[in-house]
């Protein structure tokens, strides 16, 4: 008592809040410094001369002319776009992933990048020139149509993590396959974007740092300001309308910011891999330890810290391994979706998710058909195949009919049908049987995995031979193609064990294989960027056209690697399609029958990895075939392999086909790889299946 007046002593502060906030301070600090030190570090990088001592002597007012020139001309534009871009990436993935409610979300799972990229091509191959702050609303134009599409098809609050990755894939496929043809059809007014479209941050000077910084400064602004609401829309829908939230405004908001941010990134330095998955995860795994991270009014800035971080160590690392001169011909993004990959395999390898089947995306799939019913189907697909092969034979830059077909087969045609055809029906051959393979690979892979979604180009394993063929190609100049098939098949093989080695924990999780195989291929990618700008940075065709996949410049030559696996290993699966049907059920089923699971399940996995490595020697990488093939095969005649197979074959085998016709004919002389085609052809079809299974 105290005149009258009682005295209240207010309760101590408890000591666990302050340890709290006292990690949340060291993370911060702990960043900071990683950012001083790592732009310490990167301002002493370069080409010129001038070395540590000589930006100390600048930094204090000291130094020559010269060595200021270089500091101010090359290497702060340098590192000041990787502060913008990192944090601006960051920044976009935490919000994505807190308004999908899904950790896969980011400006390259929701194809935010790709879309970007595309507008910015196509706005350059027509011709149209924009000052810097028009070609961003191009690009953030471009950004938010593609992550309406892909968030359209799969859905918000968590609804599934394949989903999301696997609609991001193929809407991502389609548009890099158009943005690929475009830099093939317009090489002049597109040249130096092949390279920037990896991601490169020596681009835009201090212009373009001067005239992004406060558009990208605003959204991170706008954003902090409605972090509290997002905290709200991250715990649920009904708990955030219960407290007056408007969840729809508040999404559709942060999405535009979010990606108004990628597209300014993306119009700094081009696609930057995995910085904007990568950085927040990082961040959420942190949120364990250190309370108060998962509050967006700490998440957002540190998310944007971290993404700051890991591009600046991705370009130091860059620059410290190959110099200072080579890093001028890789691209950074290279690098950070190298890292970025291997971060997201070893993500996905602890994730957990569910051991059930996947929800297959299948157009109406068929519990089985008669014997009359099948063969009806198999003999309408061989005529079809006929019909195809014989008009991609007569179509093409030059005419032919029908007559000079028949004077080629009986050895009575003149020079220039003679020419032609040999040109011709090697390349019309080699997509056939490349078609063929790869079909008849997914739909091995598709049941040893138990995952309808598991596509030989989706897992990584058309990728890893691609990794294979380059190698052999830029490491012996004179290397025949049969080495190249060798490279490709032991790249497949790799990238297989990889894969799946890592996709065995907790009991071979389809879901897990996919995610995998998605940051697999990614990889592989990247690797195939990186060999080809390392050995012939100038030939944007040849890396093109390796990426995309051509029968170009075919011979018979070329046939005969996937001639053999045709020959040897079809007998092989007829042989096992019993096996196939047990084991796409589960382990135990085949066990009880007497089935070696673990045998049987290598021999498949060997035949498919073969197929697929021969496919890619011959014709390079393909997408989308393995995975629609057997799709369709299915849907036509149901789940028994020994009717799959074959229908799969057939239809693989005129895809790629009727896409090389299409691609060296609608635009003749000039010609598309078969690659972009099926891409073209197959993203939409897989995308109609998502849409199917909603």
């Amino acid at each position: 008592m105290n005149g009258g007046k009682t005295l209240i002593r207010p309760p101590a502060a408890p000591a666990a809040p302050v340890r709290r906030s006292a990690r949340l301070v060291l993370l911060v600090l702990v960043l900071g410094a990683l950012v001083v030190l790592g732009s310490a570090v990167h301002l002493t990088q370069g080409t010129s001369s001038v070395d540590v001592v000589g930006v100390l002597r600048w930094m204090f007012g000291g130094g020559t002319d010269a060595a200021a020139a270089v500091v101010v001309e090359s290497r702060l534009p340098r590192l000041l776009t990787a502060l913008l871009v990192g944090t601006a990436l960051g920044v976009a993935g935490s919000v994505l992933q807190s308004v999908a409610r899904n950790v896969m979300a980011s400006p390259d799972t929701l194809a935010v990048d790709a879309g970007a990229h595309l507008a910015i091509v196509a706005v350059a191959a027509f011709g149209a020139s924009l000052p810097l702050l028009g070609t961003t609303g191009i690009a953030f134009a471009g950004g938010l149509g593609a992550a309406l599409l892909v968030i359209s098809l799969s859905g918000l609050g968590g609804t599934g993590i394949v989903r999301l990755v696997l609609a991001g894939t193929a809407t991502a496929f389609a548009m890099m396959s158009l943005t690929r043809i475009l830099l093939l059809l317009f090489d002049q007014e597109t040249r130096g974007l092949f390279a920037w479209g990896s991601g490169s941050l020596g681009q835009t000077g201090l212009d373009g740092v001067r005239t992004l910084a406060p558009v990208i400064g605003v959204a991170v602004v706008a954003l902090l300001a409605i972090a509290r609401r997002l905290d709200l829309v991250h715990l649920g829908d009904d708990h955030a309308r219960s407290l007056g939230v408007h969840v729809g405004r508040i999404r559709f908001a942060s999405i535009a910011l979010a990606v108004l941010l990628a597209a300014s990134a993306v119009t700094l330095a081009g696609p930057v891999g995995f910085i904007g998955l990568a950085a927040p995860a990082l961040v959420r795994l942190l949120a364990n330890q250190v309370p108060g991270l998962h509050r967006h009014a700490a998440l957002i800035p540190i998310a944007g810290a971290t993404g700051v971080v890991l591009l600046l160590a991705a370009d130091v690392l860059l620059r410290a391994m190959i110099g200072a001169q080579g890093a001028l011909e890789v691209p950074t993004g290279v690098a950070t979706t190298l890292l970025g990959a291997v971060f997201l395999m070893v993500l996905c390898r602890n994730i957990r998710v569910t051991t059930t089947s996947a929800e297959p995306p299948a157009a109406g799939v068929r519990g089985g058909v008669t014997v009359l019913r099948h063969r009806l189907v198999v003999g309408g697909l061989v005529l079809a195949t006929a019909g195809v092969v014989t008009g991609s034979v007569l179509l093409g830059d030059t005419l032919l009919l029908l007559g000079d077909l028949a004077n080629w087969v009986t050895g009575q045609a003149g020079p220039m049908v003679t020419g032609v055809m040999a040109n011709r029906v090697p390349r019309v051959v080699a997509a056939l049987l490349a078609g063929a393979a790869l079909a008849l690979a997914g739909a091995v892979i598709q049941a040893v995995a138990r995952n309808p979604l598991a596509d030989p180009g989706i897992i990584g394993v058309a990728g890893g031979a691609g990794v294979g063929a380059v190698t052999v190609i830029t490491l012996w100049s004179g290397a025949g193609f049969w080495m190249q098939a060798s490279g490709a098949g032991v790249g497949a093989a790799v990238a297989t064990a990889v894969v799946f080695a890592m996709a065995a924990k907790g009991g071979f999780a389809g879901q897990r294989l996919v995610l995998i195989g998605f940051g697999a291929q990614a990889g592989t990618q990247a690797l195939v960027t990186l060999l080809i700008t390392l050995s012939d940075p100038w030939n944007e065709t040849k890396a093109l056209t390796w990426l995309g996949g051509s029968t170009y410049g075919r011979t018979y030559e070329h046939l005969v690697p996937m001639a053999l696996a045709m020959l040897v290993l079809i007998p092989v699966l007829i042989r096992a399609r019993g096996e196939l049907d047990l084991l796409s059920v589960d382990d135990e089923t085949p066990r009880v029958l007497g089935v070696p699971v673990p045998k049987a399940r290598l021999l498949l996995l060997a035949c498919a990895v073969l197929l697929t490595g021969t496919a890619v020697a011959g014709v390079g990488v393909l997408a989308f075939v393995g995975l629609v093939a057997p799709h369709a095969a299915r849907a036509i005649v149901g789940r028994r392999h020994s009717r799959v197979l074959p229908v799969a074959a057939l239809l693989g085998g005129i895809l790629v086909c009727a896409a090389d016709t299409l691609g060296r004919t609608v635009i003749a002389p000039d010609q598309l790889p078969a690659g972009l085609m099926t891409a073209l052809i197959g993203a939409p079809y897989f995308t109609w299946l998502l849409s199917r299974n909603r």
